[in-house]
């Protein structure tokens, strides 16, 4: 009686630790997708590091505006000790010691800028610019990633529909081989039709082995972006086609402002501008303040200590036209950026224009094969009918099979194309 109260209490213990395990065999959506990828993507934690080291480059540039304290030491070991000859009317040359053969000297000296004609300031902003050029190729990375992730994603159900439809294939054309036989052991028939029906049933079942070995590419490939084991099992959620109706002017001017690449090349463009001017404001006056404190080890010496401070004016009036030359540089690297922002424009503007456009013949076609998909449905059931009643033929039934067979594909690739293109429209837009 006590044994059978301890399998109670373990029968109800074990229930409820699987009810309150997470379903692990759950399948999982587009979101949940994403969100996986984002964690785990190597290339975006590679942006990401980039964007943390341009940070810090900003942080640097800044520091520059602050004052700057350097402490320097050193201990002297001379071989003579310095002295200096004096002549002296009347008097034998002589020479007096100036300091130690042996000496210890320290300072400390503390300097501000106070004004660099802008090449801080400019620094700074070529600083700030980079960074905002990293932040938003992190945004093209995701991007990116996203559409990779979705393009995966419906892949797999692609796919797995394939399968599906390979394996209804075998089944029909078992059922039809069955058929066959039976006419051809009644001798019904020659053997040709025997032959040609398993023939058929044969390629079927090579199609739907090519099939599975597309879908196992197919997870493997989905598992490797969401940063898991490539044989783990992929159990997702289907996507249905929603109908759209894209207005290409509008999502022309959405992209055109959303788009991370081109606000990328822009930032890019500032940056260099920016650094040009910092480099031109070089050769411009230079204007600090120094103050420092020293001690020179000598007995000869009446003060050992001396404190100071100095207005530091600095001015390069020709170097040869260096900084000249090498903010045209900078300068012309902007331009082509800049040419390459335009570039990319246009580019962008034609991939919403063919992103919208197969949005709308997508949705076209599944109208159509899923009409034709019911018509080879109805068009197989008579075939076969008219056979098993010995007025078709075993071509008709086989022609109708391959019809079937053919309408289904031609279905599921539309569904999935139409699918596709609303993601390629969302990330041509950069609302991916």
């Amino acid at each position: 009686m006590f044994f059978r109260y301890l399998l109670r209490i373990a029968a109800t213990i074990t229930c409820a630790f699987y009810f309150l395990l997470p379903a692990s065999a759950s399948s999982e959506t587009l979101e949940d997708a994403w969100k996986a990828a984002l964690q785990s993507d190597n290339r975006l934690q590679a942006s990401q590091r980039n964007t943390e080291s341009l940070k810090q480059t900003l942080a640097a540039r800044q520091s520059a505006r602050l004052p700057s304290l350097s402490l320097e030491s050193a201990y002297t070991v001379l071989n003579e000790a310095p002295a200096a000859v004096v002549h002296m009317p009347s008097v034998p040359i002589k020479t007096l010691p100036t300091s130690e053969d042996k000496s210890l000297s320290y300072k400390a000296i503390a300097s501000l800028p106070v004004f660099t004609s802008g090449r801080i300031s400019q620094s700074i902003d070529a600083a700030s610019s980079g960074l905002n050029a990293a932040i938003q190729d992190e945004m093209k990375t995701k991007l990116d990633l996203k559409m990779n992730v979705a393009e995966s994603y419906v892949a797999v159900l692609r796919t797995k529909r394939w399968v599906e439809v390979a394996e209804s294939n075998v089944s029909s054309l078992s059922s039809h081989v069955k058929d066959v036989t039976n006419f051809y052991d009644q001798g019904m028939i020659t053997k040709n039709d025997l032959l040609a029906a398993q023939v058929s049933l044969a390629d079927a079942r090579q199609r739907l082995i090519q099939s599975q070995n597309n879908l196992n590419i197919a997870q493997a490939s989905y598992n490797r972006l969401l940063g898991r084991h490539l044989d783990r099992e992929v159990s997702i959620d289907d996507i249905s086609a929603e109908p759209l109706r894209p207005e290409i002017g509008t999502l022309t001017s959405q992209a055109l402002m959303n788009r991370p690449e081109l606000m990328s090349l822009s930032e890019q463009a500032e940056s260099f501008r920016h650094q040009a001017g910092s480099v031109r404001a070089t050769s411009w006056p230079q204007l600090a303040l120094a103050g420092g404190y020293s001690y020179q080890q000598n007995k000869y010496q009446v003060y050992e200590d001396l404190w100071s401070a100095t207005v530091e004016l600095r001015w390069d009036l020709f170097d040869g036209g260096i900084s000249r030359h090498n903010a045209n540089a900078l300068l012309q690297k902007s331009d082509a950026l800049r040419k390459l922002h335009d570039d990319a424009a246009s580019a962008i503007a034609l991939q919403v224009r063919q992103a919208s456009l197969d949005v709308d013949e997508t949705q076209k076609r599944i109208g159509v094969t899923k009409e034709a998909m019911a018509q080879a449905d109805e068009n197989l059931r008579v075939t076969r009918d008219r056979y098993r009643e010995g007025v078709g033929t075993n071509t008709e039934v086989l022609d109708a099979e391959t019809l079937r067979l053919r309408s289904y594909t031609n279905y599921y690739n539309a569904m999935y194309d139409a699918v596709l293109a609303k993601f390629r429209l969302r990330y041509a837009t950069g609302d991916l």
